[in-house]
């Protein structure tokens, strides 16, 4: 079932669906709403975004040519965002008083006019200096998490099942960016081949049919082919294959 990850914590808390992906961000945006926490429990942190491999950033901005420099500077101010339990809480633990307004999309363009600043997610900062914006601080951290109820995990089977899926879901993402690489060598050429071979952990190395040559295997960052298949191609490697990889179990 495909649901928004803004509601993907408040259905897995509720039990009415036993698990699902969503990030941390919408986790604690839902446990600040009900008061409750330990209902849910995360099975496997998944760290990809839209644009990267790494967490996104929360972050607090307000308009590069404001006076507003610290987060205490918004004290009275208005802040939109979409995040607002998160929001709310930061300001507090802060002692500053803001009116939180929440933002249906679109937030990065609403200071000076509609809002003093924002609260908004980021992963590299450029729709923010596009929009003029500067950060002030960064409110959260978050990745995608596959978290499952509690009560779903008293379940040998569901916990069992969960488990694989995890298992297939961080497999995938270990897959991304990297290929892999097959190649014969003759023997006498295999250790000048081997040094030119970066591996995740050590290429797999197996006998032909003709006692003088060797099949090596190994898994590479699909950056680094283009450079290095023609110098393994000088090695004296033959029947050179690059080829994609779905899934890496390590």
């Amino acid at each position: 079932m495909l649901i928004r990850a803004q509601e993907m914590a408040r259905y897995v808390s509720d039990g009415v669906l036993d698990a699902g992906l969503t990030g941390q961000d919408w986790i604690a945006e839902h446990e600040l709403g009900t008061g409750r926490t330990g209902v849910i429990e995360p099975i496997v942190d998944l760290v990809y975004s839209k644009q990267s491999y790494g967490r996104i950033r929360w972050v607090l901005a307000a308009p590069e040519d404001s006076e507003i420099k610290t987060a205490k500077d918004l004290d009275g101010k208005t802040i939109a965002t979409e995040l607002v339990r998160v929001t709310r809480a930061y300001f507090d633990r802060l002692g500053v008083k803001v009116n939180v307004e929440f933002s249906w999309g679109a937030t990065e363009v609403k200071p000076p006019v509609l809002a003093d600043a924002i609260v908004e997610a980021t992963e590299t900062g450029s729709t923010l200096r596009a929009n003029r914006l500067r950060i002030i601080d960064t409110i959260l951290e978050s990745n995608t998490q596959l978290i499952a109820n509690k009560t779903a995990l008293g379940d040998p089977w569901k916990r069992t099942k969960l488990g694989n899926i995890a298992l297939l879901l961080r497999a995938a993402i270990e897959a991304q960016g990297r290929v892999g690489l097959m190649l014969n060598v003759r023997r006498v050429d295999l250790s000048g081949l081997l040094s030119l071979l970066p591996a995740l952990q050590r290429p797999t190395i197996s006998s032909l049919s003709d006692d003088e040559w060797v099949a090596v295997n190994t898994i590479i960052e699909e950056r680094t082919a283009r450079d290095l298949i023609p110098k393994l191609k000088v090695a004296g490697a033959q029947g050179i294959v690059e080829y994609p990889l779905n899934k890496i179990v390590l």
